[in-house]
């Protein structure tokens, strides 16, 4: 009854509601007193199956592989493995030991890629312990304490079986006082290549050394014959100082056997520095350079580095293929550009490294390709594009040689993605250094034993290492060589290296292309910025006596307007392109014509002159000054409305063009004077000035001659009146002689009886003396009086002269 009762939600009664409980709470007492013994656990059982607590604690110590020598051992070497141990929990730890543990080997490069991600992880597999003596013992870690540890232990020791690549791991295992017992506090896993002989079939490894920097020199240059030139900053030289990123680049490389890849710009900048040079200053003035011997023997050095070694040169100032083929295309002469680069290429490397490099590779951005980027990187004569793995990927269970023959003549040489990306990020620390160099290793020689077939494989790192990432690449690559499974091969040898047939062949789609990269691309407006530069330099250049002086700056630094160097650099990309635009019309403006004032102009005809001037060091030609009147039927120039004359200044004076005028009508005429070059193009601002004209009337012009007709007459009359004074004063001189010789003293005596006559040879000698003393002038009024008789005068006659 009560059964059913229950069964059909009934109440129960209260003596049986207490008989249940009563059961369930002794039934539950066995589980709650082993629930209660968990803590008296023994440390083997909490060792096989942490408790949540455990489980909370665990990791709290870092554990750092700082190095693992030798990366990849053989026969009869010893492994020592060092670094330290840093306790970041708030609890001492005791009872610390450091052990090693070596795991199965890895099968393939994924799984070698799986545990790089989770290498300190330590609930995964670590393998079995060496034990024994290869152990390193803690009394206690302190927190916030790093102690060193050092475990050398000999390869046969190891326990490794066949060639491979196997998991090592390094383990911090101790107790604290929350979970006092042995276990795992921190691990660290790592990759041990073990190659003890040589293979059977080694992999062909190429391995690209690059020498790339970012824009250092404008486009400006002394005025001196040498052109001094003028570096934007002074960084170029820190970077090749003992030391810097590009010191540390060429003295790792020298002693490996890579191919060296260089931007032609680099070594430009660099040969320029080893001269006279200017470094532009934070106030917009320069300063002498002084590192010409840091740059001599950085040359020096880098001369001697690549000697009997492959060197690729990049187009000059390694132009952005990807920005040019997605924003530049369609702009005009983007695609010269890059022509002009390749071309000066060659010559450049050639001219400093005294060798003969290779230009027939580009390199996009992260080896990442699309059909435009193909079609662009091969535009200017190359043949050949190092791609990477990413972006042509494969679907084939192992990793094919790196030549791809991908249509049009034009090969492929796909880098391998792990093996180029694996000194990416922040290297300064040692364990982070060494762990880099053992993922590399483990992948190059998993790869190599893929198939047994021997294949060719190209290593493309990052475009500018630095220092700590250039270290660690020489150091995997001096492991490398000095290993068993690999060998080195040029570029141009992988290059040519027979393809796989299984590989893939096909270039990406457009869509395929990462955004990550699309996102840092220079914009469109920068090749617009560029051409607009380029059709100012077209205009200037023609101008010049010597254009060689600056057409080759500025078309090198537009060769650096579209290096990849740019990327993710927006706002400096801008100010380096103003500041080419912004120099260049400095100097096109350093010819110009000089501003004119009002001009009057007096007359029918007058000569108007126009100044050019040549603020620049050379010479100028080839240029028309036009003068033109926007009033020509009030002012005609040159009998028309314009005449043209031609113009040569030389440098640094100016020249004054002079052009003949004819007015019609008075009044104010405007003129433009305006400079063209010969293929009738505008240069320069015009200048305008206004012309005021006074016109002569006809009347006017007759009373002026009639002046000056009687101004003459006067004058020739003042002439012959004075020669027949002359003549007459001659004749009475000799009759006044003759009478002296007939009356003698008579005469004498006679001379005051004509007083008439002796007054009027007086007057006219007094007159004669008057107007002597008193010449007229042209201006003078003519005098009224009517022309004399040119016969002599009568005894005593008065004569008006």
């Amino acid at each position: 009854m009560a059964e059913a009762a229950d069964f059909q939600g009934t109440s129960a009664s209260p003596a049986r509601r207490w008989l249940r409980r009563t059961g369930a709470l002794l039934a539950g007492a066995p589980l709650l007193a082993g629930l209660l013994q968990l803590p008296a656990a023994t440390p083997a059982d909490a060792a096989g199956q942490e408790s949540p607590q455990a489980a909370a604690s665990a990791g709290s110590v870092s554990v750092a592989v700082d190095s693992l020598s030798p990366s990849a051992p053989s026969e009869g070497d010893t492994v020592t493995v060092s670094g330290t141990v840093t306790n970041n929990g708030k609890q001492t730890v005791t009872g610390a030991h450091v052990d090693l543990q070596v795991g199965p080997p890895l099968e393939t490069r994924s799984a070698i890629d799986t545990l790089a991600k989770k290498s300190d992880d330590i609930q995964g597999p670590s393998g079995e312990k060496v034990g024994g003596k290869y152990t390193e013992k803690f009394s206690a870690l302190t927190p916030g304490v790093a102690e060193p540890f050092s475990i050398s232990v000999p390869a046969d020791k190891l326990d490794l079986g066949d060639d491979g690549v196997y998991q090592l791991a390094v383990a911090l295992s101790g107790e604290t006082t929350a979970q006092p017992w042995d276990q795992v506090l921190g691990i660290q896993r790592t990759f041990l290549p073990w190659q003890p002989e040589d293979a059977g079939t080694k992999t062909k490894t190429t391995f690209l050394w690059p020498l790339i920097s970012s824009a250092h020199m404008a486009a400006e240059t002394g005025s001196n014959e040498q052109q001094t030139p003028v570096f934007r900053d002074d960084e170029l030289a820190e970077e090749i100082a003992p030391g810097g990123r590009l010191d540390q680049m060429v003295s790792l490389g020298k002693g490996l056997d890579v191919t060296w890849v260089v931007d032609p710009d680099l070594l430009a900048s660099v040969d320029a520095m080893t001269g006279s040079y200017e470094v532009r200053d934070a106030d917009g003035g320069t300063t002498p350079g002084k590192n010409q011997e840091i740059a001599k023997n950085w040359l020096a050095e880098l001369q001697q580095a690549v000697t009997g070694e492959e060197v690729a040169a990049l187009p000059f100032g390694d132009p952005d293929l990807a920005s040019l083929a997605h924003n530049g295309t369609n702009v005009t002469g983007s695609l010269n550009h890059l022509k002009e680069a390749t071309d000066a290429a060659d010559e450049t490397v050639d001219t400093i490294l005294h060798v003969k490099p290779s230009t027939d590779f580009v390199w996009p951005v992260d080896g990442a390709v699309d059909p435009s980027i193909v079609k662009v990187a091969t535009s200017a004569g190359a043949d050949k594009v190092i791609t990477r793995s990413d972006s042509l990927q494969e679907n084939l269970p192992y990793t094919p040689s790196a030549a791809r023959p991908i249509g049009g003549g034009t090969t492929a040489v796909v880098a391998d993605a792990r093996m180029s990306t694996a000194f990416q990020g922040d290297l300064t620390k040692a364990s982070a250094s060494t762990l880099a160099v053992q993922r590399f290793l483990a992948q190059s020689l998993t790869l190599g034993l893929q198939t047994g077939k021997q294949r060719s494989v190209v290593v493309a790192p990052q475009r500018m290492p630095s220092v700590s990432q250039a270290q660690a690449m020489a150091e995997a690559l001096a492991a490398l060589q000095g290993g068993n499974w690999s060998e080195s091969q040029d570029l141009t040898a992988a290059a040519k290296a027979k393809p796989d047939p299984a590989a893939n062949t096909k270039v990406p789609p457009a869509s395929a292309y990462p955004s990550s990269l699309r996102k840092q691309e220079l914009p469109r407006a920068a090749f617009e910025q560029i051409a607009r530069t380029q059709s100012k330099l077209d205009r200037f250049k023609v101008i010049l006596t010597r254009q060689s002086r600056v057409v080759t700056p500025f078309g090198r630094a537009m060769n650096r307007e579209m290096s990849t160097s740019w990327r993710g650099r927006g706002v400096a990309a801008v100010g380096y392109r103003d500041g080419i635009e912004s120099y260049l019309n400095g100097l096109i403006d350093g010819v110009k014509l000089i501003q004119k004032s009002e001009t009057k102009l007096s007359g029918r005809s007058a000569t108007i002159p126009v100044t050019v001037q040549n603020n620049l060091v050379q010479g100028v030609e080839h240029l028309q000054l036009r003068l033109t009147s926007q009033n020509p039927t009030r002012l005609k120039i040159g009998g028309d409305a314009y005449e043209e004359q031609p113009v040569t200044v030389n440098g640094g004076h100016a020249q004054s063009v002079k052009f003949t005028t004819s007015a019609n009508a008075n009044g104010q005429a405007k003129v433009e004077a305006q400079l063209y070059t010969e293929d009738g193009q505008r240069y320069g601002a015009p200048v305008t000035f206004d012309v005021r004209v006074t016109e002569v009337t006809p009347t006017v012009m007759l009373v002026i001659g009639g002046g000056v007709l009687l101004l003459v007459l006067a004058g020739f009359r003042m002439y012959t009146q004075r020669k027949r004074a002359f003549a007459r004063e001659a004749a009475e001189d000799a009759a006044a002689e003759a009478d002296d010789e007939t009356d003698g003293p008579q005469s004498q005596a006679d001379a005051p009886q004509n007083p008439e006559a002796s007054g009027a040879r007086l007057e006219q000698e007094n007159g004669a003396g008057s107007r002597a003393e008193s010449p007229e002038q042209p201006s003078d009024p003519a005098p009224d009086t009517a022309a004399e008789s040119a016969d002599p005068s009568g005894t005593g006659e008065r004569v008006d002269r």
